[in-house]
């Protein structure tokens, strides 16, 4: 895979920022799983077409710096340390935003962040990106694990010493925690608000659904959950779900096609990131058939297709939790700071947004948004940092405290 540009992560000159308001102009949301043209980790997220590049995961990992955010330390530094920061695909707008989350983390905490994987969720490609990236000599490993496969492997790591945190896709089967949103309640809460939109119990007709990633489990458990909420109303047919692929030309391709074979369908439910901004322009090009969309992420291609009312709700996991947390943890730990086993396994809930043209809703008692606040968020890291400082200072800061069973993830 072609490297990206390389620098290291400094330690900010200050460490303590007050909360301020939204400000900016960048990007903050995409599906668990949708590639686009890769693009250094510590620039904004890409929004353009998918490119053709050579084969990442033996590539040289980027090292990149986080925006420098807080105010003046009041005691020395704690000691660099070296983590590295593996996706399942790199140039996505929602994936960028995880990664602006752990280069805040790693500004925060005196971390140099390597962050590299491939390009579409090549599991056995991400597995090597781990495995070199160990050789390198880190000190840990955030990942996500969009395979059983890597299991093995990273299992082998873990126990020659290494801690590893797995964050947005996980696989029991690995010796690690986990951060990422409960998923089939996530699925449910969609589920229930595309039902209210089209009748509620009393509704009848077809409702399509569509996985940019059959067989990953975080998507197969939301999948569940918005089928269970469906079923509430008898007089409903689910169709699906449909593979509709993450690249964003097909993604819609796969949406159109949908939309021409079941051209009554009352609504068109994504369980990825591309899937609001696909059928928000499908909408727009088909203005005589009128469907509801439900997606995921607040990428700003989902919200400007929310806000334009061509689509219309999209549930957001907090990406920058999904990020800075797994860092966090893993610096605690390798200074001794925290005293936890992360190869015991748990689970740490992301929490869930959600969001329509009408409202913003944020967990854990974050301060509320507007919708145009949320789309400022959208296009700025230095503004998500700054959003997000209670939650540094609380869930984050309290994280051993918080630690469930990992069933519950999918509960």
């Amino acid at each position: 895979m072609t490297t990206t540009n390389r620098r290291w992560l400094a330690l900010p000159a200050t460490l303590g920022i007050l909360f301020a308001a939204c400000t900016g102009a960048a990007s903050t949301a995409v599906p668990s799983v949708a590639p686009a043209s890769v693009a250094p980790a510590s620039q904004g997220p890409a929004t353009s077409a998918p490119a053709e590049s050579e084969a990442p995961a033996t590539s040289d990992p980027v090292e990149s710096e986080a925006p420098s955010t807080s105010a003046p330390a009041e005691s020395e530094a704690p000691e660099s340390i070296k983590i590295g920061f593996v996706t399942h695909v790199l140039g996505n707008p929602f994936i960028q935003q995880i990664i602006d989350g752990a280069e805040a983390a790693a500004a925060d905490l005196n971390v140099e962040l390597q962050v590299t994987g491939p390009e579409g969720g090549d599991a056995n490609a991400q597995l090597i990106a781990v495995q070199s990236l160990v050789a390198s000599g880190v000190d840990g490993i955030a990942t996500s694990v969009p395979g059983e496969s890597m299991a093995s492997g990273l299992n082998e790591i873990i126990d020659s010493g290494v801690p590893i945190v797995q964050f947005n896709i996980l696989s029991p089967s690995v010796k690690a925690m986990y951060v990422g949103e409960r998923s089939v309640e996530s699925g449910r809460t969609l589920g229930a608000l595309v039902l209210e939109e089209i009748g509620g119990e009393s509704a009848t007709g077809q409702v399509v659904i569509g996985n940019c990633f059959p067989g990953f489990p975080v998507l197969e458990n939301r999948a569940a959950g918005v089928q269970e909420s469906l079923a509430a109303a008898p007089g409903i047919e689910i169709l699906g779900p449909f593979d509709v692929k993450v690249a964003a030309n097909e993604n819609y391709a796969a949406w159109e096609a949908l939309l021409a074979a079941n051209p009554e369908a009352l609504a068109l439910v994504g369980l990825c990131a591309p899937d609001i901004a696909s059928l928000g322009q499908l909408q727009a090009a088909n203005p005589d058939t009128t469907f509801v969309s439900g997606g995921y992420d607040l990428t700003a291609e989902n919200l400007a297709q929310i806000k334009a009312g061509n689509a219309y709700v999209s549930l957001g996991q907090t990406p920058f939790m999904q990020g800075y947390l797994p860092i966090k943890m893993l610096a605690d730990v390798i200074r001794g700071e925290a005293d936890v086993d992360l190869s015991e396994g748990g689970f740490l809930d992301a929490g869930t947004e959600i969001v329509t043209a009408d409202s913003v809703e944020e967990p854990f008692d974050l301060p509320p948004l507007t919708f145009d606040e949320l789309e400022e968020l959208a296009a700025s890291p230095e503004a998500t940092r700054e959003y997000y400082q209670p939650l540094i200072d609380g869930r984050i800061a309290d994280w051993a405290d918080n630690i469930e069973p990992i069933e519950n993830e999918s509960q």
